[in-house]
């Protein structure tokens, strides 16, 4: 970037884009730049195209300065809006915006300064995928890395939660740290004073970010005490547990005890004892989640349910156990699936309401209040009702037609009012009766059928029971999505009985399940087997 002497009225302006999307103070850190330009005798302009809600798209800061030259008198002409491949400096709140920097041709390799956050925030595209949408994070780096001719990136977002400040607040500082503007240090903390909102919190995320940055440009760069990590990306579905690093996962293995309560410890010494190592890991998360999700009784029933599998890998596997270990992944998952009293007892749980809390940064003189908004289907209402009596429900048109006439707007509870936390609780306290619902009954039986298919297929084709087990993250979800899931499960698993002596069949099998996992309503499925 060129000094402030070095600019004549025929140089061009610096350009600047900010991409941040809602709630992170993209404008804050617009405001801070031109405050600090102005200060610094530089004339300033930032204009903003919002983006869309939902995350499918952020809003665009777009920024110019000029310095006021001596004898020069005239306000440059500014432009208000950002040209491919004219931007100087580009500032990311999070990965995938800067990816969609490189997309729109924001990032020039000769120019262009680009600054980001490694941390993900996922895309609705990515959310709604049936199986794992999400665009693979050391992709995103690459591209961006070989964009720009300046690339400086760290999880600049955990610098905000342990500063207790906003990521814009640490975006600036490592926008100071990057050398891209001629203005000192001292220049961005002062505008940041001048804010006069959060100064303290937001000094201690310029400082903590301001390091990463000079350690990005160093000739030989230091470890920081942040973590810049990208990490693994774990497996398309999992039991819901925390990814874990090799360490923790090798001290689960060397004692699956030492991973769960007191209540749970003769279901880990079975799993020592009576499993192959390789899914020690996934058994001991699939026994916490069923206990949680049920009982003691119903995570030692998950062990069991894995029985005949374990016994047909041991003699027909070839070594890896990877049959076995999808079998306990997606046996963990459908096991646990979500009823209505399992979202209500999710949603009042403590840890919620703190996470929650600690999200939005709530004050000890601030009300939190959420709102949940919910969309219960006459279907709901039976599957949480005993066998007999969710049955009648279905087949009763007046009594299904009243529920979805009450519901067909939805309905807002507040889960932090006296009303709506009293009525999710005595959904929640409804877990005794769980087995004896339409619901769990029939989830059951599904389960042992697909459980029997892949027994049957494991001796001759193991390859094909493996996809068999595979099939079962075509199931997931509620309403309308369970039901879609459902429907493709049985569709490709007609497919497997039908074709189950040909050759080729594994892999015509996994051709299918990736097809159904492409769309919710199974188009691409349906056009495949047409």
């Amino acid at each position: 970037m060129p000094k402030v002497e070095e600019f004549t009225k025929n140089s061009r302006p610096i350009t600047m884009a900010i991409l941040a999307m809602g709630g992170e103070g993209g404008g804050v850190l617009a405001d801070w730049a031109v405050d600090m330009a102005e200060h610094c005798g530089f004339f300033a302009q930032t204009t903003s195209v919002p983006g869309v809600a939902q995350r499918t798209g952020t809003t665009v800061y777009y920024l110019e300065f000029f310095p006021k030259l001596a004898g020069e008198m005239k306000e440059p002409v500014f432009s208000t809006m950002a040209a491919p491949g004219e931007v100087d400096i580009v500032v990311a709140s999070e990965l995938m915006e800067s990816g969609r920097a490189v997309q729109r041709g924001f990032i020039s390799k000769n120019k262009t300064t680009l600054i980001t956050s490694t941390h993900r925030v996922y895309s609705m595209t990515e959310k709604i995928a049936l199986g794992d949408g999400r665009v693979d994070s050391d992709v995103l780096m690459d591209s961006s890395r070989n964009a720009a001719k300046l690339f400086i990136s760290g999880d600049f977002a955990k610098v905000a939660e342990t500063t207790k400040s906003l990521i814009s607040a640490a975006l600036y500082g490592a926008l100071a740290g990057s050398g891209a503007l001629p203005f000192d240090k001292k220049d961005f903390i002062a505008s940041i004073e001048r804010g006069g909102v959060g100064v303290a919190s937001s000094i201690k995320a310029f400082e903590s970010s301001f390091e990463i940055a000079t350690q990005c440009i160093s000739p030989t760069p230091k470890s920081v005490s942040v973590d810049i990590s990208i990490g693994r990306k774990p497996k398309e579905a999992s039991t819901g547990a925390q990814q874990l690093t090799p360490e923790e996962e090798l001290e689960i293995i060397n004692n699956p005890n030492g991973a769960v309560g007191a209540r749970l410890q003769g279901l880990a010494g079975r799993i020592k004892s009576e499993f192959p190592e390789p899914v020690t890991v996934m058994l001991v998360n699939g026994i916490k989640r069923c206990a949680d999700y049920q009982d003691v009784a119903y995570a030692n029933q998950y062990l069991n349910r894995l029985l005949t599998v374990r016994d047909a890998e041991a003699k027909f596997g070839d070594g890896t156990s990877r049959v076995l270990l999808e079998v306990a992944r997606y046996t963990a998952l459908w096991m646990t699936y979500e009823d209505t009293i399992r979202v209500a007892d999710l949603k009042i749980r403590r840890t919620r309401f703190n996470r929650v809390g600690d999200e939005a940064q709530v004050q000890n003189d601030q009300i939190l209040q959420i709102r949940e908004f919910l969309h219960p289907r006459s279907e709901e209402f039976a599957d949480t009702l005993p066998t007999a009596a969710g049955r009648w429900l279905l087949r009763t048109k007046p009594v299904t037609n009243t529920i979805e006439k009450l519901t067909k707007n939805g309905i807002i509870l507040q889960t932090t009012s006296i009303h709506g936390y009293i009525m999710l609780y005595f959904i929640a306290r409804l877990k005794p009766i769980r087995r004896r619902s339409l619901r769990f009954n029939l989830e059951q039986e599904r389960m042992d059928q697909w459980i029997a298919s892949i027994n049957q297929e494991i001796e001759s084709n193991y390859d094909l029971a493996y996809e068999i087990a595979e099939c079962a993250n075509l199931i997931k979800g509620y309403g309308d999505t369970h039901a879609n899931g459902w429907r493709n499960f049985l569709l490709v698993m007609e497919q497997v009985q039908s074709l189950r002596n040909e050759s080729g069949v594994a892999g015509r099998i996994s051709e299918l399940r990736k097809a159904a996992l492409a769309d919710e309503d199974g188009t691409k499925l349906r056009a495949i087997l047409a």
